[in-house]
């Protein structure tokens, strides 16, 4: 059952899928219209969607209506499915997403390194961890500085 994230408890599940690029404009409808067909097919599961800065999924489940395997499963081969449609990768978790000015960049943790020794990123650049579990630590801690983050160690 799709419902607002709003509406969720902080204590519900997040599932971040950071996308390799932004999603275009044009592609915009067509995304929302599968996330909401998607989201409004899983029968008994509270799941909301927020797509933010035009290139993150992020699935919010209740806690009450939890994912089984199943329906995990069901959400993987889903956002499979938009990777082919979107021609976007969206899977891979461990690159570095971090912001520049107004822009959400995206670089592999070695080319993120090098920015670090050449100064192109700071302790206080902004990262997303797109690893948080819960509504609360999405919206707490989701974007963070570098040097409050899992990378700080790079610093």
């Amino acid at each position: 059952m799709h419902i607002a994230c709003k509406d969720l408890t902080t204590e519900a599940k997040v599932i971040i899928y950071p996308g390799s690029r932004k999603f275009f404009p044009k592609e915009m409808p067509i995304l929302r219209e599968k996330l909401d067909s998607f989201c409004s097919g899983l029968n008994g599961i509270e799941i909301g969607y927020e797509i933010e800065y035009d290139r993150f999924l992020v699935f919010m489940i209740s806690e009450s209506t939890p994912l089984d395997l199943d329906n995990q499963n069901l959400l993987v081969e889903f956002v499979l499915g938009l990777e082919k449609i979107f021609d976007i990768s969206l899977l891979d978790k461990v690159n570095v997403c971090f912001k520049q000015g107004q822009y959400v960049q995206l670089k592999e943790i070695p080319a993120f390194k090098s920015l670090i020794k050449n100064k192109g990123v700071s302790k206080k650049t902004v990262v997303f961890d797109n690893m948080v579990n819960t509504k609360i630590e999405y919206e707490s801690s989701w974007e963070v500085p570098a040097g409050e983050s899992w990378l700080s160690h790079f610093f």
